[in-house]
C-alpha cells in the first residue's frame, strides 16, 4: 500500500470521471452517514462503479455498525474494500470478514486535540481484526469525525504509523499545499483527500486534483526512496518554524 492516494465524496459521474483521470488509486462513496449528509444513492453509486469499471478501486465509507448491513451495501455499489467510522464492535467485524474472507477493511482513527491516548487505544483494539487504518479530524463545532476539512496534530498521526503493525492512511484537511509536508511529516502508507479538492461548488476541481495527486506521488517517492530528500525537508521545516 506504500504511495496510495484516495479521494473521497463523489456527487455524480462526472465527479468520479475527474478523479479516476487524475490517477487516484481509490475512490470513496460515503453512504450511511451519521453527521454529513449523503451526495448520491446506492443505486447511483453502483450506476458509476459499474459503468467506470472501478470495482477495485471503489471503497464505501461508511458507519454503519452491523456487519449482515456492511455485507449488502458492498454487494449492493460493487465495492470489495470498506472504510468504518464510529466504533463498530469487534464480532461484527469478524462476522463481517468470515462471511467474506476478501473484503478488505479499514478503520478510521479519530484524532481530538493533541491527546494520542484514544486513537492509540482503538489501535491497538482493532488492529487484529482489520487490514488498515486511516486518521481523520474531529470537529467539535459540528462532531463530524470525517470530511471536516480540518489538519490535527501530525505528531499523532506519525506516532500512530509507527505504533501500528497495519498501514495507515492519513486523512484530515490535506490539499495540494499541504500534501508534501504532511507525507514526509508522518510517512503514511497513503492519503485521502476530500474537501481539499473541491472548487467553491463543491464539486471535484480537476487543477487541484491534479496537483494533489502529483504532488503526493512527489513525496511518496522522496519518502520512501531517498532519506536525504527526506532529511532535508525535515531541518527545512523546522527552521522555517
Amino acid at each position: 500500500m506504500k504511495g496510495l492516494v484516495q479521494i473521497a465524496g463523489v456527487k455524480d459521474r462526472a465527479d468520479a470521471m475527474t478523479i479516476k483521470s487524475a490517477g487516484a488509486d481509490r475512490i470513496g462513496f460515503p453512504l450511511r452517514l451519521s453527521v454529513h449528509s449523503e451526495d448520491i444513492s446506492d443505486e447511483q453509486a453502483a450506476r458509476i462503479i459499474a459503468d467506470l469499471h472501478l470495482g477495485e478501486s471503489a471503497v464505501l465509507i461508511t458507519y454503519l455498525k452491523d456487519a449482515d448491513q456492511i455485507r449488502r451495501l458492498c454487494r449492493r455499489i460493487g465495492a470489495r474494500k470498506v472504510q468504518l467510522h464510529g466504533e463498530p464492535p469487534i464480532e461484527q467485524i469478524e462476522r463481517l470478514r468470515s462471511h467474506d474472507s476478501q473484503i478488505f477493511v479499514m478503520k478510521s482513527l479519530i484524532v481530538r486535540g493533541d491527546n494520542p491516548s484514544e486513537p492509540l487505544n482503538l489501535l491497538d483494539h482493532y488492529s487484529p481484526f482489520v487490514n488498515a487504518f486511516i486518521t481523520d479530524t474531529y470537529d467539535p463545532s459540528t462532531g463530524a469525525c470525517g470530511a471536516t476539512g480540518k489538519v490535527h496534530d501530525w505528531d499523532v498521526s506519525r506516532m500512530l504509523v509507527e505504533a501500528s503493525i497495519r498501514p495507515v492512511i492519513l486523512a484530515g484537511g490535506l490539499n495540494p499545499r499541504n500534501v508534501q509536508e504532511a507525507i514526509l511529516h508522518v510517512r503514511p502508507a497513503g492519503v485521502d483527500a476530500h474537501t481539499g479538492v473541491e472548487g467553491p461548488d463543491g464539486r471535484k476541481d480537476r487543477m487541484l486534483l491534479d496537483a494533489f495527486v502529483s504532488r503526493a506521488k512527489q513525496a511518496f517517492a522522496a519518502a520512501h526512496g531517498d532519506h536525504e530528500i527526506f532529511a532535508s525537508h525535515s531541518e527545512n521545516t523546522a527552521a522555517e518554524k
